[in-house]
């Protein structure tokens, strides 16, 4: 086209005019404005009708001279404002601004990566502002990616199982639907592919017999013997086959807690007491005040509330169980943190209940209560799982009755708990049925002795079995 632009400028005429009428009969939409510029030259400007701006610079094109750009610039600011408007974008266009980045949320201070798990969307679904778009694995706990701006996600930048640090960008948001391919079907994806690749009916007819004619000489050969297998020795083990085993990667998670569960049985010199409760004085004080103490605090009386009241009274009182060594030094902690053991499908979390020996049993329980739930639906926080001076482990819940839990690293001790069964036992010179409980504690012998971790256990046997002495505090 501009070829012929051209020829017809070189016979003769007006430039414009052979320009303006060729513009306006290729493209109706399309106007021609002269201007005159130094020299006698003619300027041609072209603008669709019924839109007032000029889209670039390229749109202006100078008939008869050869201009470059700077008197271009001297040609286009001579001519009057209200002639040339100012340039407009194209509005189906996406530029930068509308492409965002989705990235790994900072995770903590002692938390430098972490495994990109799970992608919660995918490519070309519409995403909410703050809406999680990706969860990362950590050595803690789970982490989501969110999407900073509402629109479509548009790709991942990462995989599944990929390392990634804070500030690794995950996958790129769209704020607007543009730019995004529609997914096509897997459905229609396939038939295309067998159209394309499938021959002829004709050609597929022709191929049918002799597909039947070379099969048939293999049918009419004759199998080989078959050899039974070899027989196994009397000692020989039988192994089951390889298919039947499944071999799976460890989560971060996992991985971490047998790393520090291993470096406590390496560190320190375990040794664990056992010792009995009764349960009667406690069940029956909870039996009694339980509908009172829901309709007061909105929660339930449990066992855990006195556990951890009975916990604390025996820290005070033996205050080295409360400590921890750090290389030739024990530091004593002036504050008592009870962490609370809480098994989850992901694996074993640890969340803190800070300043226990402040609380009562009502903010006891609704902070155990809060702990547990956050940790079971993985929104658990890395602040909530740090620090802790004591672990109370309960095993009874899924009944446990007897065992010999492992410190929790930096700790010192650790108290298990386990199930409720009712046993003959001798009270007043006669056999009677009681609810009892075993209960042992864990404790580095480096630091503790046994005469006080066998009366750190008494204390808790003392407590338990009468409440009574927490309000005496004898």
């Amino acid at each position: 086209m501009l070829g012929a632009l051209r020829r017809k400028v070189a016979i003769g005429g007006s430039s414009a005019s052979v320009l303006g009428k060729s513009l306006q009969a290729i493209r109706p939409g399309v106007s021609a404005s002269r201007a005159s510029v130094d020299g006698g030259k003619e300027i041609l400007l072209l603008q669709p009708r019924g839109i007032d701006h000029i889209r670039n610079f390229s749109h202006l094109i100078l008939l008869g001279c050869s201009v470059g750009l700077t008197k271009t610039r001297d040609v286009i600011s001579s001519i009057p404002s209200e002639t040339i408007m100012q340039k407009s974008c194209r509005a189906f266009s996406s530029g930068d601004g509308d492409l965002v980045d989705a990235v790994v949320p900072f995770m903590g201070e002692s938390i430098s990566d972490g495994t990109l798990a799970t992608f919660l969307k995918k490519p070309g679904d519409s995403v909410a502002a703050d809406e999680p778009i990706a969860q990362i694995e950590t050595d803690k706990v789970t982490i989501d990616v969110v999407s900073p701006q509402a629109g479509v996600l548009q790709e991942y930048v990462a995989k599944e199982g990929d390392t990634v640090e804070p500030g690794t960008k995950i996958a790129i948001i769209s704020k607007s639907a543009e730019g995004v391919a529609p997914a096509v079907p897997a459905e229609r994806k396939s038939e295309k592919a067998a159209s394309e690749s499938s021959p002829p009916a004709e050609t597929v007819k022709e191929e049918k017999p002799k597909a039947k004619a070379e099969a048939s000489p293999a049918v009419e050969k004759p199998k080989p013997p078959s050899t039974p297998p070899p027989k196994r020795t009397a000692t020989e083990p039988v192994l089951p086959p390889k298919e039947r085993e499944r071999r799976v990667p460890m989560t971060r998670l996992r991985k971490r807690v047998a790393t520090r569960l291993k470096d406590s049985q390496n560190t320190f010199a375990l040794l664990t007491t056992f010792n009995e409760v009764d349960m009667t004085n406690l069940m029956k004080l909870r039996s009694d005040y339980k509908d009172a103490f829901v309709e007061k605090h909105g929660v339930k009386l449990g066992f855990m509330s006195g556990f951890v009241k009975a916990a604390v009274s025996a820290l005070q009182h033996q205050p080295i169980v409360n400590a921890v060594i750090d290389g030739d030094d024990i530091i004593y902690r002036d504050y008592i943190d009870i962490s609370i053991a809480v098994g989850t499908p992901k694996g074993l979390v640890v969340p803190v209940v800070r300043d226990a020996d402040r609380m009562n049993f009502a903010e006891i329980e609704k902070t155990i209560n809060g702990l547990a739930k956050k940790a079971t639906e993985g929104t658990i926080s890395i602040d909530e799982m740090a620090g802790g001076s004591f672990t109370i482990s309960n095993g009874g819940v899924y009944g446990s009755l007897l065992s010999t839990p492992i410190i929790n690293p930096p700790q010192s001790a650790i108290l298990g708990m386990h199930s409720i069964v009712s046993r003959p036992m001798v009270v007043g010179g006669n056999v009677v049925p009681r609810p009892m409980m075993y209960i042992a504690l864990t404790y580095d012998h480096r630091l503790i002795d046994g005469r006080e971790a066998v009366f750190f256990l008494r204390r808790i046997k003392d407590v338990v079995e009468d409440p009574r002495r927490l309000l005496l505090d004898v």
